[in-house]
This record gives structure tokens, C-alpha cells and sequence, in this order.
């Protein structure tokens, strides 16, 4: 339960964090085009950003070429045993609500884990939620420059060297292609809360 219990209380801090600072300033202000998808204002500096991983296949892919749609973003990591599963099971539910609103998403997978996370294992991971999901890993620095673009919390527990467990933090990421991201949500949102934003999100920018 270690893994899970760090990554809740992580991603609370990393919330805390978030809050104070912008999320999107390039959409922020009386202009911003999404204001009617979000909670609340929210102001500060850039979370998202371009980044190069590898997928299921072995390819070397950037943003660009898997946020075509948009995509609900999570990070975590294939041997994760109580979290991960869950949150990923919720946004492939999402997905299918929004295709049968007549809104095609993407649900994308980065491993946390490079070193045993390699492109067959996220392949196989991500199929196992949702044939449209995509599986991405990488070498660790590339790893470490996505997670940073996202402010995404991750370390390896020690003990096991084969076995061992990766605390992280939690949140999805609701990204378009043209304007980033726009918004994220927490583990407590329920498929219809993320698929309803997400939506809000598309359709304000179509």
C-alpha cells in the first residue's frame, strides 16, 4: 500500500504546488477561450510542452505525432499493482463516452519506469485498457524531460532491484493538439467528470 499512499499524498503536494502557480497563461486572462471548461482561474507559468519518447513499436515519436486528438495523459508504470490500473481503466472509460458524444480522444500512457518499461512492455500495457491507447517510454533523460515539461513527480522505492515499486504523482493531463494542455484532473474525477471536460475542452476549440 506504500506505493499508493506516496502517491496520493505526492500528488496533493504537487496540486498545492500547481494551484498557486499558471496553468496555461497563453490561455489565461478575459480571452481565454476554455474559462467556461474550468472550475476556477487559474494563473501562473506552463505545464506541458513538447517532448520525444519511444512507442509500442520501437519508433522515436514527439509530441506532434501522438497528440493528434484530444488525449487524456497519464504517467505511471506497467508494474504499478493498485493505482495505475485504476486510473487508467477510468480514462479508457472516458474515452469511450466521448466517441459516443461523437468526440474522438486519445488515452496515452508514459512510463515512469524506462528501465523495465521497454516499448513491448507499454504496447502490450496499454492495449490491455484500450485498443486507442498509446504506450510510450524512452531512455531515462527522456523520461525525466516529459515528466519535468508535465511537473510530473516520480522516484524509484529502494529494496528490490527486480521487483522494486516507483512512487509518482497521479493526475491526468487533458491536452489538444493546437493548444497544449489545458487542464488536468485528480483521481477522485469519475469517467463522466473527465469526459465532460475533456469535451467542454474539444468543442470550445473546434
Amino acid at each position: 500500500m506504500r506505493t499508493r499512499t506516496f502517491a496520493l499524498a505526492a500528488g496533493a503536494v504537487v496540486l498545492a504546488g500547481v494551484a498557486g502557480m499558471a496553468l496555461a497563461p497563453r490561455l489565461g486572462g478575459a480571452s481565454d477561450a476554455f474559462a467556461d471548461c474550468r472550475d476556477g482561474q487559474v494563473a501562473g507559468g506552463d505545464i506541458g510542452g513538447p517532448f520525444t519518447l519511444v512507442d509500442g513499436t520501437g519508433r522515436t515519436v514527439t509530441d506532434r505525432d501522438v497528440i493528434t486528438a484530444p488525449s487524456i495523459v497519464y504517467f505511471g508504470f506497467a508494474s504499478c499493482a493498485d493505482v495505475c490500473p485504476l486510473d487508467n481503466a477510468r480514462n479508457a472509460q472516458a474515452v469511450d463516452l466521448l466517441a459516443e458524444r461523437g468526440v474522438e480522444a486519445t488515452p496515452v500512457f508514459i512510463s515512469v519506469d524506462p528501465e523495465r518499461d521497454t516499448p513491448e512492455v507499454v504496447d502490450s500495457y496499454a492495449q490491455a485498457f484500450h485498443p486507442r491507447m498509446v504506450g510510450l517510454t524512452g531512455d531515462a533523460e527522456q523520461v525525466a524531460e516529459a515528466a519535468r515539461a508535465y511537473r510530473v513527480y516520480y522516484a524509484r522505492q529502494d529494496g528490490d532491484p527486480e521487483y522494486y515499486q516507483m512512487d509518482h504523482s497521479t493526475f491526468s493531463y487533458l491536452v489538444l493538439p493546437e493548444a497544449g494542455f489545458v487542464d488536468f484532473v485528480g483521481r477522485d474525477a469519475t469517467p463522466e467528470d473527465v469526459a465532460d471536460k475533456l469535451e467542454c475542452f474539444a468543442r470550445a476549440a473546434a
